[in-house]
C-alpha cells in the first residue's frame, strides 16, 4: 500500500518550522482507497511569503487543530505503507520530526517521484511538479496547497505505473538500495561508480557550482553516509536539495587526503563547509628595522601583507622561541618587545643584554647577533619529506616540509633516488601553506618515523 503525501509548511526545514497543511491519499497502485485531508494550526507564525505562495493565512487556520491532536491519525495512515512524495525527503523529515515530538515514530519505505520519473523518463528539461504537470498534461487544481498537489502527485505516480515504472520502484525499494535516501537530483550511478580509496569529494549545485569538499579514508562510504540520515535542520534540508553531482580526486592516503581537502576548501571557499574556513595561522614572527637603524623581531597577529619568519598558534609558543632566541644570541629584550614597560631591562640584569636598548652599542653589532639568531632559526626549523604509498604500485607519495613549512605535495616514481631537496622540488606540486596542514604532518611524521627522510642544512 502506498502513501501519497503532501504538506505545506511555515519554512523550509522541520526542526524550527510548522506543519499548516496535510494530505494522505492512500492507494492501492490502481486506485485510490483512502484520502485524509486538514489544516494545522502552527505554533509559529506562517510568514507573509508563505501565505502569498499557498494562500494560507493566520484566520484560516484559527480554528485548525494543532498537530498533536491529528498526529494519531495521521501516524496511523503512513505507518507501514510506502511513503510517496515529490521530493521525499523534504515531506517524510516534516512529518517524522513532528510525529516523534507527538510521540510516534515514523518507520517507512520512502518512494520520491522526482527520482522515478527521472528513471522513467529521462532527459526532460525540469522535474519539478508544475513542469511535470504541464508536460504530461496532468490537471493540477489548488497549486501550492496540500491538497491539490497531492492529487497532482498522485496522477503522476499513476503514469509512471503505466509505463513500466513498477521496475524501477522494486529497485528502489529493493534492500539496500539507499536510493530513496540520496538528494533527489543526485544521480545514484555517481554514488554507485566511487572506489573504495582515499580521496577528497566535490559536491555541486544545479549550476556545476562545488558547495561542499570533503574527505575520506574511503570515497564511497564517506559519501555514503552524507545520506544515510534525513535530519530536520535547515541547513541538512538546503543541502540535500542542493546537491546536483559529485567529482573527486583519488588520494594515495588519508593525510594526503586530509592535506587536499584542507587547500581546496581554502581555494574554493564552498557554501556548506565551515570549519576550516574559520582557521587561520594566529601570530607571526615578524623583522623590521627601527629610525635608530636596529633590526627588531616582533610577534604581533598574522598580517596578510606581510611575510613572518615563523607562525604560531599560540602567542606562548611564539614567547617561548623569542625568549630561547634572545638569551642565546644576546639579544635585547625589550627591542624584541617581550619587556614592554620602563623599568631596567632585564636582558642587562641578567647580563645577556649588550645595552642595546640603552644605546650603549652600536646598530651594527647588535644586528649582525639578531641576524645570526634568524639564521639559526631556519636551520632549526627542520627540513625533511614524508614518503608513503602512492596511487598504484609503480609510484610513490611524496610530502615536503622545508624549514618548518609545508611546501608541497605530489607522486614521484617508485625508487625515485631522493639526494637533496632541489632533486625532488621539481617532482612535486607547491601549495599554500597552513599551520592546520603543518601540524597534520608534524603529526604523522612522529607517528610514522620509518616514513620520514630528514634533509639537513
Amino acid at each position: 500500500m502506498y502513501a501519497i503525501v503532501d504538506i505545506e509548511t511555515t519554512g523550509g526545514y522541520a526542526s524550527n518550522n510548522d506543519i499548516t497543511e496535510v494530505c494522505i491519499v492512500l492507494h492501492d497502485g490502481t486506485r485510490e482507497i483512502d484520502r485524509y485531508e486538514t489544516l494545522v494550526r502552527p505554533v509559529v507564525p506562517i510568514p507573509y511569503y508563505i501565505q502569498s505562495l499557498t494562500g494560507i493565512s493566520h484566520e484560516m487556520v484559527a480554528s485548525a487543530p494543532r498537530f498533536e491532536e491529528v498526529a494519531p491519525q495521521i501516524f496511523n495512515m503512513l505507518q507501514g505503507k510506502i511513503f510517496i512524495a515529490h521530493n521525499v525527503n523534504f515531506d517524510y523529515s516534516f512529518l517524522k520530526h513532528h510525529l516523534l515530538q507527538a510521540g510516534f515514530e515514523l518507520i517507512s519505505q520512502k518512494l520520491c517521484t522526482v527520482r522515478l520519473t527521472k528513471k522513467v523518463f529521462p532527459g526532460l528539461p525540469s522535474y519539478s511538479l508544475g513542469n511535470l504537470c504541464r508536460h504530461f498534461g496532468i490537471p493540477v487544481e489548488n497549486r501550492h496547497r496540500a491538497g491539490g498537489d497531492t492529487a497532482a502527485t498522485v496522477q503522476l505516480f499513476e503514469h509512471i505505473l503505466k509505463n513500466d515504472g513498477i521496475v524501477h520502484i522494486t529497485d528502489f525499494l529493493r534492500r539496500g538500495s539507499r536510493e530513496q535516501s540520496l538528494p533527489p537530483h543526485l544521480p545514484k550511478e555517481q554514488v554507485g561508480n566511487l572506489p573504495y580509496c582515499p580521496g577528497v569529494y566535490y559536491f555541486h549545485n544545479q549550476y556545476g557550482k562545488i558547495i561542499y569538499v570533503g574527505k575520506a579514508k574511503n570515497l564511497k562510504y564517506r559519501v555514503s553516509s552524507h545520506f544515510t540520515h534525513n535530519g530536520a535542520g535547515r541547513q541538512r534540508q538546503e543541502f540535500l536539495r542542493n546537491v546536483h553531482s559529485i567529482t573527486y580526486q583519488q588520494c594515495s592516503t588519508e593525510l594526503i587526503a586530509f592535506i587536499l581537502e584542507s587547500i581546496e576548501i581554502k581555494r574554493l571557499w564552498p557554501e556548506y563547509n565551515n570549519s576550516q574556513k574559520r582557521f587561520t595561522p594566529t601570530y607571526g614572527l615578524y623583522l623590521y628595522e627601527d629610525c635608530n637603524g636596529f633590526l627588531r623581531m616582533v610577534i604581533d597577529k598574522k598580517k596578510q601583507q606581510l611575510k613572518p619568519l615563523y607562525t604560531f598558534n599560540l602567542l606562548a609558543e611564539g614567547h617561548r622561541l623569542l625568549n630561547r632566541l634572545v638569551k642565546e644570541f644576546k639579544l635585547c629584550p625589550k627591542l624584541c618587545f617581550l619587556q614592554q614597560n620602563d623599568d631596567p631591562c632585564i636582558g642587562i640584569t641578567e647580563q645577556y643584554c649588550q645595552g642595546a636598548c640603552a644605546k650603549n652599542e652600536d646598530p651594527g653589532e647588535y644586528n649582525l647577533r639578531l641576524k645570526q639568531a634568524i639564521e639559526y632559526l631556519e636551520k632549526m626549523l627542520p627540513t625533511f619529506a614524508v614518503m608513503d604509498e602512492g596511487k598504484h604500485a609503480a609510484e610513490q607519495s611524496c610530502i615536503l616540509i622545508e624549514k618548518g613549512k609545508f611546501y608541497g605535495m605530489g607522486y614521484v616514481p617508485a625508487g625515485f633516488s631522493i639526494t637533496s631537496v632541489e632533486t625532488l622540488k621539481p617532482q612535486i606540486t607547491p601549495y599554500p601553506e597552513n599551520d592546520y596542514i603543518r601540524g597534520l604532518i608534524y603529526q604523522y611524521a612522529e607517528r610514522r618515523p620509518e616514513k620520514k627522510i630528514e634533509f639537513f642544512h
